[in-house]
C-alpha cells in the first residue's frame, strides 16, 4: 500500500465517508480478490467510485472532471495506446497548445505521465476523474475506435509502426511511406528506367531525389502497394487508381496510388494527405488581413459564388475548405461534390465523384440541389453544363464555392464565357474570384541577407537601398540543405465591383478587367509575393517562378538591357 491510499483510506475516515469497520472489510476483501483498496471499497458498495474521485481529488490536490459531461473526440485515441490506456487507467481528453489532458485515476503516477509524453511527444496535464466512469468511457471509444482513421469510413489503416514483418518488400515499402510522412512529402514517386529505379519525394512543391531500393524490387514494390491499395495484381499494362491509409508515428495519412505502364516498367506516384492538415483561417494561410476582411463580406452573402483559381498543387483546396470551416456550423446545410474528397469536417455532406458510374459533378449537383443545401462546394468547373448548373444554383439562394483552372483571378471570367454563359448570369452570380500561388517559405533556422541581381532589382523595380532587406535560406539540416522549409501562399481577389461587372458586360478582355482591377485598389499575386518577400517569409527568386512573367514590371529581355 503506497502513502497516498493511506492518506485516501485516512480522508474517508475522518470526513465520514466510511467507518473504520468498513474499511476493515474492504482491506480483507482487497487480500481476498487482489484488488486495491479503490476497487474493493467500490464493490462491497461501502462508498461510491465518484465520493471517492472526489476525496482523492483533495488528497492529491488535482482538478476534478466528470467525464459525464464530457463528449470525447474517437481521433484522440491516436495520442495513446489502447493497452497504456488501460495499464494507468488514463484517457487523452483533448489537445491545446501542444499540452495533452489526459484523465486519470492516479494524476500522481508519474511513470504513466512520462510514457504517455513520450509516445504523443507532447507535454502532458492531468486531472483526476471517476476510475467507474473512466474505464467505460476507454472501454466504448477504443472498442468503436478500433481502425479509426479520422476520416470517417472503414477502409482499414496499415499500421506502420507495429508492422514487423521481416519480408523486404513489407520493409521497403514501410520505409519509403514512413520516410515521406517525415519528410514532410506531399507525393512519392517511383520511376523505373532501364538500369535504374528512381525514388523521388515532393516537398514543399519541388521534387527531391532519394537513395532507394534497387530495381531488381520494382515489381515486387508494385505488387506491395497494389495489394494496399486493392487493385489487380495481375493487370500490369493498364493504369489503375486505387487508395490505402497508413498510421506512422502518430501521423495517419491518405494515400492515393495511381499507376501508369510505361516502357520500362509501372510508374508509380503516391499521392498523401495528412490528418496533420489542419484547416487554417484566411490570415494564417497567408491571405492579407484586407483581402481577408474582402471574403469575410463575400461569405456573409445568402447567396453568390466564390471561385478560387490556379493551378494543380496551388492550395485551392484548403482555401475552399477554409471557407467552408467559417461557414460550417449546425444552422446551414453544407454539402460537397469532390474528387478526390481530400478533408473531411462534421456537419458536412461530402460526395465522391465517379465518372465511370455517371456519377459526374453535373448530375451530382443535380441531385444536391434537391437536398436543400445553403451550402455547395463544387470541386471543379470542368464543362458547360456544370458550369451552368453551378451558376443556376448561385442565383437561387445558394453560397457556391468552386475553382477553375486560369492563370490569375481576372482570367476566371473568359473562363466562365468559355462555358457559353451569358455576361449578365457572370454578373449576377460572381461575388469574387481568389487567384493564388504557392512559394516556398525560407527555412527559419538558416536565413541570411539575400545578394539581389541587379535584374531581379529592376525586375521588381527595387531601389538599392530596399534591395537590402530580402532574405533568403542558406540551407542547413533542418530543411535538407534547400534553404527553405513550408510553403506559404501569395493571393490576389478580383472582387465583381460594379465597375468591373460594366466591363464583364461589355465583354472586355483578360487584361482590361486587370488594369481597372488593379486602378481600384487590386493587389497582384506577385505584389503580395514581393511584400511577404520583404518580410522574410520568402524569397524574391520563388516569387519570380510563381508569378506571371506578364504580371511583372519588366520583361528578361528588358532587365538585361539595362544591367548591360
Amino acid at each position: 500500500m503506497n502513502d497516498q491510499d493511506i492518506f485516501l483510506e485516512q480522508a474517508l475516515v475522518e470526513e465520514g465517508h466510511i467507518t473504520a469497520a468498513q474499511l476493515a472489510e474492504a482491506r480483507t476483501f482487497s487480500t481476498e480478490k487482489n484488488c486495491d483498496i479503490v476497487d474493493a471499497l467500490v464493490q462491497t458498495e461501502t462508498v461510491t467510485s465518484r465520493r471517492i474521485a472526489l476525496v482523492k481529488a483533495d488528497v492529491c490536490e488535482s482538478p476534478y472532471v466528470d467525464l459525464s459531461d464530457f463528449e470525447p473526440c474517437f481521433a484522440n485515441t491516436a495520442y495513446v495506446p489502447r493497452s497504456m490506456a488501460d495499464r494507468y487507467c488514463l484517457f487523452p481528453m483533448f489537445m491545446i497548445n501542444g499540452v495533452l489532458t489526459l484523465a486519470m485515476d492516479d494524476p500522481l503516477n508519474l511513470e504513466a505521465s512520462d510514457q504517455v509524453r513520450q509516445i504523443a511527444k507532447c507535454e502532458v496535464d492531468a486531472v483526476l476523474a471517476d476510475r467507474e466512469q473512466l474505464r467505460a468511457l476507454i472501454n466504448r471509444v477504443y472498442s468503436l475506435s478500433h481502425n479509426y482513421n479520422g476520416v470517417g469510413d472503414d477502409e482499414p489503416v496499415v499500421e506502420l509502426d507495429e508492422d514487423t514483418s521481416t519480408q523486404p518488400v513489407v520493409a521497403a515499402v514501410n520505409q519509403i511511406l514512413a520516410d515521406a510522412v517525415e519528410q514532410r512529402a506531399s507525393d512519392v514517386h517511383l520511376n523505373p528506367d532501364e538500369h535504374d529505379l528512381h525514388l523521388r519525394y515532393r516537398i514543399d512543391g519541388v521534387l527531391h531525389q532519394k537513395q532507394g531500393p534497387p530495381l531488381s524490387m520494382h515489381n515486387s514494390l508494385v505488387q506491395r502497394l497494389k495489394v494496399m491499395a486493392h487493385l489487380d495484381l495481375t493487370q500490369t499494362r493498364r493504369p489503375q487508381d486505387g487508395k490505402f491509409r497508413f498510421r506512422h508515428g502518430g501521423v495517419q495519412a491518405d494515400v492515393r496510388m495511381s499507376t501508369l505502364p510505361t516502357v520500362c516498367g509501372e510508374n508509380v506516384v503516391l499521392r498523401l494527405l495528412t490528418n496533420t492538415q489542419a484547416i487554417h483561417d484566411f490570415l494564417e494561410l497567408g491571405i492579407p488581413a484586407a483581402m481577408s476582411n474582402d471574403l469575410d463580406e463575400i461569405l456573409a452573402q445568402p447567396y453568390g459564388m466564390l471561385l478560387v483559381t490556379g493551378p494543380t498543387g496551388s492550395g485551392k483546396t484548403t482555401t475552399l475548405y477554409t471557407a467552408l470551416s467559417k461557414l460550417n456550423d449546425p444552422s446551414r446545410n453544407i454539402m460537397t461534390i469532390e474528387d478526390p474528397v481530400e478533408i473531411r469536417l462534421p456537419y458536412i455532406r461530402q460526395i465522391q465523384a465517379h465518372p465511370e458510374i455517371g456519377l459526374t459533378f453535373a448530375s451530382a449537383l443535380r441531385s444536391i440541389l434537391r437536398q436543400d443545401p445553403d451550402v455547395v462546394l463544387l470541386g471543379e468547373i470542368r464543362d458547360d453544363e456544370t458550369a451552368r448548373i453551378a451558376l443556376q444554383a448561385a442565383l437561387t439562394g445558394h453560397m457556391v464555392l468552386s475553382t477553375v483552372h486560369t492563370n490569375d483571378a481576372a482570367g476566371a471570367v473568359s473562363r466562365i464565357r468559355d462555358f457559353n454563359i451569358p455576361p449578365f448570369v457572370i454578373n449576377s452570380a460572381v461575388l469574387g474570384v481568389i487567384g493564388q500561388r504557392l512559394v516556398r517559405r525560407i527555412c527559419s533556422h538558416c536565413t541570411s541577407p539575400d545578394d539581389v541581381s541587379e535584374i531581379t532589382r529592376h525586375r521588381f523595380k527595387l531601389s538599392e537601398e530596399d534591395a537590402q532587406h530580402f532574405s533568403r535560406g542558406t540551407g542547413c539540416g533542418k530543411c535538407g540543405q534547400t534553404g527553405y522549409r513550408g510553403r506559404v501562399g501569395i493571393y490576389e481577389l478580383l472582387k465583381f465591383t460594379p465597375e468591373i461587372q460594366r466591363l464583364v458586360e461589355t465583354g472586355a478582355s483578360t487584361n482590361a478587367l486587370q488594369d481597372l482591377a488593379t486602378a481600384k485598389g487590386m493587389r497582384l499575386m506577385w505584389q503580395d509575393g514581393l511584400d511577404k518577400a520583404r518580410l522574410g517569409h520568402t524569397t524574391l527568386d520563388e516569387v519570380g517562378k510563381a508569378a506571371s512573367i506578364n504580371d511583372l514590371v519588366q520583361d528578361t529581355k528588358d532587365d538585361a538591357r539595362m544591367v548591360a
